[in-house]
């Protein structure tokens, strides 16, 4: 069964929208500020929902499992994960990010200032695409957190043991000590770059 057959004759548009966000990330990345010694945007990693990914998620948010719903009431069929050196980076990306011409800000969810009940660390922005007209999703987080989210993501939702106590208080406990470590090395780039 092919991956992506939920979208039809919309997946084109959708691989175009993911070609042209990473394209315009790869470019922020090669126009950073002057005078860094390490780059804001170490990498970036993008995705078109798989058809199955997509269906399941319309089922939970109780939306109708059609194509319409999957690229009008979600905003990440396409999404593009930013993974950036610091905290400080992030959110200096998200404010490039918002002055970018070919998107439109939609929805700004700040998950770093506020983490989710989990210890989720993120700031997602839901976008318009205008060349394509496509909605999309750029999740943008450092390094740490990135690590954080990936492994939880496999913990939680692959092998479905979200609603075990121990598990929930393992991974905040967890998610508090990676912004704890995200911290320090914010600190310590801080007082490293005022003592030159």
């Amino acid at each position: 069964m092919y991956p992506y057959e939920f979208y039809g004759a919309e997946y084109p548009r959708l691989e175009k929208t993911r070609r042209l966000l990473v394209s315009m990330v790869e470019g922020m990345k090669d126009s950073e500020p002057g005078g860094r010694d390490v780059q804001q945007i170490v990498y970036c990693c993008s995705r078109i929902k798989r058809s199955e990914s997509m269906k399941d998620k319309l089922r939970r948010y109780g939306l109708p499992v059609t194509l319409k719903a999957a690229l009008e009431d979600v905003y990440d069929a396409v999404g593009v994960r930013v993974i950036c050196s610091f905290s400080s980076d992030v959110t200096d990306v998200v404010e490039r990010l918002e002055r970018e011409p070919g998107i439109e800000v939609i929805i700004k969810k700040d998950y770093l200032s506020r983490p989710k009940e989990s210890g989720y660390r993120s700031i997602h922005l839901c976008i318009l695409v205008k060349e394509t007209g496509a909605l999309a999703e750029i999740q943008v987080r450092t390094i740490a957190m990135d690590f954080w989210a990936t492994l939880e993501h496999q913990i939680r939702y692959k092998k479905r043991v979200g609603n075990d106590p121990v598990i929930r208080s393992e991974l905040r406990r967890c998610a508090d000590e990676i912004a704890s470590v995200d911290l320090s090395m914010q600190t310590m780039r801080e007082i490293i770059y005022n003592a030159v």
